[in-house]
C-alpha cells in the first residue's frame, strides 16, 4: 500500500511539472499578433542566480504563444555597458528554439547602460515590418537604470506599449513614468524567489495588448489621450465611428468619423483627473466588425511652472528652466531675479513656447532668488522660486616671476599680478639643511606684496609663488634658482 501511495505522488509530481511547461489551453496559443522585445538587465548590479532566474521566467511567460510572422514575435536585448543584441524579433518560429536561446543566455555584467540599449529598441522596431502591436518587457533590478524617460517617451510616441518588472522596490517614480498605462498591470515589483506569481497575470496583460481586436490606450495627459487599435478596415472600404464620454456623463457624448486606414486617434480637450469611456465601431459593407471600447483615467492637471531648475551657471550668467511646457494655456512667463537678500530686481518676459532663458550680467559668486510665473489664458497666475548662485570668477594667473640673485645663497623673487580678488600670495622654497635632503619653506604674504629676498636657499632650489583667492589657493607660477656653494657663484 505504501509502495502504491509513493506511486501515485510521483505521478502526480510528475503531471505537476508537466502541466508547467505545457503552458494555458491551446485555445490561447493562437489568440494573438504582435512583437514583443525583451529587454534584460544583464549589468553587474545583477546576482547571476537574480539574472538565472529572470531568463527562466521570462521562457515559461512565454511558453503559450505561437511563434512567428502573423503570430507573436519574440527578441532579446541584454542591457550593460553597451547593449547587447541576444537575438532579433524573426529569428525564432517555434517554442523549442525560442525556449533553448533563452536557456543559454549569458550574463553580460557591467554597468547599467539602459539609455544606450533604448536607442537600439527604437531602430528595432522601426526596422522591423508590419503594423501590429509591439511590447516591450524590461526585467530589471531597479538599481540605476540611468536616465530612461527620454528613451521610453520616444518609444510610446512609436506605439510601443512599455511593461516592467523589478525585483527591488526601488525607483518607482521612474518606473511608473516609463510604462504604458494601466499601472496596476503594466507594472510589477516582486521578489525573484517567488516572481512566478506574476506570470499569469503579466501574461494576461501582453495578451490584452497584442490580441487581434483591442481598442488601447498608449499615451495620456491630463487633457489628452491617444488610442490605438489594428487596423481591419482599408480606405476603400469603411469608416470607424469613434464615440467617448466621461463615465459620469458630465460633458455631451463626441462622435468622430475617421478614415478606415486610420490605426489612431488622439482625444484632446478633455478634463484632468477624469474616466472616459470610448467605443470604436468598424462600418463596412463588406461584413459585421465587433465594437472595440476601452476605459481611461486622464492625469490629474499640472500647473506651470511645476519645476525651475538651474544650469550653465558660469561667473556672470545662470540658465533657468521650467515645466512643463502649456503653450495653449499660458499667454507668457515672467523671470524676476535678484541677488540676496536685497539686490535690484530685473524682469525677462518669455514666450509661452519657451521654457528656459538665460540670464547675464550676473555678478560672481552671488546668490540670486529666481521667480518664474506664469500668466494663463484665463487670466491666474502661478509662480514658482527657486535659489541660484553663479560661479566665483576665474582670474588671471601669475605673470612673469622673476628670481634675481643678491648674495650667496640669496635670492629676490618678484612677480606681476592682477590684484582683484587676491587674498594674499603663498611662497614656498627649497631650503638649505644639515641633512643631505632640502627641506621645504613656505610663508604667507599680504596681497600688496610682489617682492621678497629669500635667503640660505639650497643648490638648484624651487622657488613657487601661488595667489590664495577666497576660494582657495589659484594656480602659480615656479622658477629654479641656481645656487653654488663657492664664490664664484
Amino acid at each position: 500500500m505504501k509502495g502504491f501511495l509513493l506511486c501515485c505522488v510521483l505521478l502526480s509530481a510528475v503531471l505537476q511539472r508537466s502541466n508547467m511547461h505545457t503552458g494555458v489551453p491551446a485555445t490561447l496559443l493562437n489568440c494573438c499578433e504582435g512583437d514583443i522585445l525583451l529587454l534584460l538587465d544583464s549589468s553587474g548590479s545583477v546576482a547571476n542566480y537574480e539574472f538565472s532566474r529572470l531568463s527562466l521566467f521570462t521562457a515559461e511567460l512565454l511558453r503559450p504563444f505561437s511563434l512567428g510572422r502573423g503570430h507573436v514575435r519574440v527578441g532579446l536585448l541584454q542591457v550593460g555597458t553597451n547593449p547587447t543584441l541576444e537575438f532579433s524579433l524573426d529569428v525564432h518560429n517555434d517554442q523549442e528554439s525560442l525556449q533553448k536561446a533563452m536557456r543559454s543566455v549569458s550574463q553580460l555584467k557591467g554597468d547599467t547602460n539602459t539609455e544606450a540599449a533604448l536607442r537600439v529598441a527604437q531602430q528595432l522596431f522601426t526596422e522591423m515590418e508590419g503594423n501590429v502591436p509591439k511590447v516591450l518587457l524590461w526585467l530589471t533590478d531597479g538599481v540605476q537604470p540611468g536616465d530612461v524617460d527620454k528613451g521610453m517617451y520616444e518609444l510610446k510616441a512609436q506605439g510601443v506599449s512599455v511593461l516592467a518588472v523589478s525585483t527591488i522596490h526601488a525607483n518607482y517614480q521612474v518606473l511608473r513614468r516609463a510604462v504604458t498605462p494601466p499601472l496596476e498591470s503594466h507594472l510589477y515589483f516582486v521578489d525573484i524567489d517567488n516572481i512566478e506569481i506574476i506570470t499569469e497575470d503579466l501574461r494576461e496583460a501582453i495578451i490584452e495588448i497584442i490580441r487581434a481586436e483591442r481598442l488601447r490606450v498608449v499615451h495620456l495627459t491630463s487633457h489628452s489621450a491617444v488610442l490605438q487599435w489594428r487596423p481591419i478596415l482599408s480606405a476603400g472600404n469603411g469608416y470607424y465611428d469613434l464615440r467617448y464620454n466621461s463615465v459620469w456623463n458630465t460633458d455631451p457624448e463626441t462622435s468622430r468619423v475617421l478614415p478606415g486606414d486610420s490605426s489612431w486617434v488622439e482625444l484632446t480637450n478633455l478634463r484632468p483627473d477624469t474616466t472616459y469611456t470610448a467605443s470604436l465601431r468598424p462600418e463596412s459593407n463588406q461584413r459585421l466588425f465587433n465594437t472595440l471600447s476601452a476605459n481611461f483615467t486622464t492625469l490629474p492637471d499640472v500647473l506651470s511652472p511645476a519645476v525651475v531648475s538651474v544650469s550653465e551657471a558660469g561667473p556672470h550668467q545662470i540658465r533657468v528652466s521650467w515645466g512643463p511646457l502649456q503653450p495653449a494655456r499660458v499667454q507668457r512667463y515672467t523671470v524676476e531675479y535678484g541677488a540676496i537678500p536685497s539686490g535690484h530686481v530685473h524682469t525677462v518676459t518669455v514666450h509661452s513656447q519657451q521654457n528656459s532663458t538665460l540670464l547675464t550680467g550676473l555678478e560672481p559668486g552671488t546668490q540670486y532668488l529666481v521667480t518664474v510665473t506664469a500668466l494663463r489664458v484665463n487670466g491666474e497666475e502661478r509662480a514658482m522660486s527657486v535659489r541660484a548662485c553663479t560661479q566665483e570668477a576665474v582670474l588671471p594667473a601669475l605673470a612673469d616671476l622673476q628670481l634675481t640673485t643678491v648674495e650667496r645663497q640669496e635670492v629676490q623673487v618678484a612677480w606681476q599680478a592682477s590684484q582683484e580678488g587676491v587674498k594674499g600670495y603663498w611662497l614656498s622654497w627649497e631650503r638649505e639643511s644639515s641633512s643631505s635632503k632640502p627641506s621645504i619653506s613656505s610663508v604667507y604674504l599680504s596681497p600688496t606684496s610682489r617682492s621678497t629676498r629669500l635667503t640660505h636657499l639650497a643648490p638648484s632650489s624651487r622657488v613657487c609663488v601661488s595667489p590664495v583667492y577666497s576660494s582657495g589657493r589659484g594656480e602659480g607660477i615656479c622658477c629654479t634658482a641656481e645656487m653654488h656653494t663657492d664664490s664664484s657663484q
